[in-house]
């Protein structure tokens, strides 16, 4: 935990700039991305540690630079744009990941793609089913945290998708034809546990394990698919444990839109969790309190850090930091205790542009700063 009030992190993707996108496809820059590309360097250093790549990218060789040539200046631009605006955790804003289902499946034996479905709005994933045994062709996101350790400034904070929602976002053909007799519902439920621990236990675990021993010390579980299904959060629960078991690091759980009431008590039984991220500026207005369902975790004596949602993600109008100071002090207040608050994002941002998102960020930095300053110098 951070020695001073109100620290803030990262809790997600970024949108990808302009530049980057044409150059790992080997296009030259047009001149807009040429333009942002400038600027981010100049204002943000690149071409400090990564200047024959800055180089080459301005020089229209993004073939001769290559696709992960460009990813790693993605990384380092999305490293030190989340710095700039304060942050203290900082990942590369998931910027060599297409979606956070698709590549981990493809590390591993026993899946089959079948096909893109509708996610959301008009956002579509690539979705697989298990029809075999599941085996991890090799631990994942190790080559991406190893350049975010090396160029980071702040703490790193790697995310990672949870078993739980891998399997809720597949088909689950292998464990049901395990199950003996009608495939009902109690055999559906049975399939779906084994198929979550099998992730949790044959992917997440040895990848998890490999990430510390690499130097990760901060680790987030992302399930979104857990307000999906309140009724499962036992197994959440046991997917979270399974992955995380005897691995000596901080994981947070990171829950967004979601009931968080009736995924209690239940959720609280993730035994190395230390931090609950989870979502709250998107539910809170006028006549509506978004952070009056901390008071749950006060009555059942849940006493873990809050990863703090303060700006809502989903809309481009930008929070007045007074406004996320009074969201800090309300949930200070339902919390009974400031000093367990990490403030952050709702979620991702990478559904509003990055100018939008960097004021966002620097919105949540300051709001904290004035909930800081409110807390320690009351008389002022």
């Amino acid at each position: 935990m951070s020695d001073r009030l109100f620290p803030a992190q990262e809790i997600g993707s970024l949108a990808k700039p302009r530049w980057q996108l044409l150059g790992q496809r080997g296009e030259p820059l047009d001149a807009k991305a040429r333009a942002e590309f400038v600027e981010a360097d100049r204002r943000l250093g690149l071409g400090a540690d990564l200047p024959s790549a800055r180089d080459a990218l301005l020089a229209d060789r993004a073939r001769e630079l290559g696709a992960d040539g460009v990813r790693d200046l993605g990384a380092l631009f999305a490293l030190r744009y989340l710095e700039a605006a304060g942050l203290d955790r900082v990942y590369d804003g998931e910027a060599r990941r297409i979606e956070m289902y698709e590549y981990p499946i493809r590390q591993m034996h026993g899946f089959r793609f079948q096909g893109h479905v509708r996610s959301f709005d008009n956002k579509y994933y690539l979705k697989a089913a298990v029809t075999d045994e599941i085996r991890l062709e090799h631990p994942y996101h190790l080559e991406e945290y190893d350049f975010v350790k090396r160029h980071a400034h702040g703490e790193p904070k790697l995310p990672i998708t949870g078993p739980y929602t891998l399997a809720d976002w597949s088909y689950n053909e292998y464990y049901l034809a395990r199950q003996p007799g009608w495939k009902g519902r109690s055999a559906r439920r049975a399939a779906q546990r084994e198929f979550v621990v099998d992730l949790a236990r044959r992917a997440l675990r040895p990848t998890i394990q490999a990430l510390v021993e690499r130097g990760c010390r901060v680790i987030q579980i992302d399930e979104p698919a857990a307000g999906t299904h309140p009724d499962e959060a036992a197994l959440v629960v046991e997917g979270f444990n399974a992955a995380t078991e005897g691995i000596d690091a901080e994981f947070s759980m990171h829950i967004c839109y979601s009931d968080y009431r009736a995924l209690l008590p239940e959720l609280l039984e993730a035994k190395r969790c230390r931090q609950w991220a989870w979502e709250f500026a998107n539910r809170d207005s006028t006549g509506h309190d978004g952070y009056e369902v901390l008071s749950a975790l006060r009555e059942y004596g849940d006493t873990r850090q809050i990863g703090l949602g303060v700006v809502d993600v989903h809309r481009d109008e930008v929070e007045a930091p007074e406004l996320v100071a009074d969201r800090i002090r309300r949930a200070s207040g339902y919390l009974g205790d400031p000093h367990r608050i990490w403030v952050n994002p709702d979620c991702g941002l990478r559904t509003r542009s990055l100018p939008v998102a960097r004021a966002k960020l620097e919105a949540v930095v300051a709001g904290a700063t004035l909930a800081r300053s409110a807390i320690e110098n009351p008389r002022r």
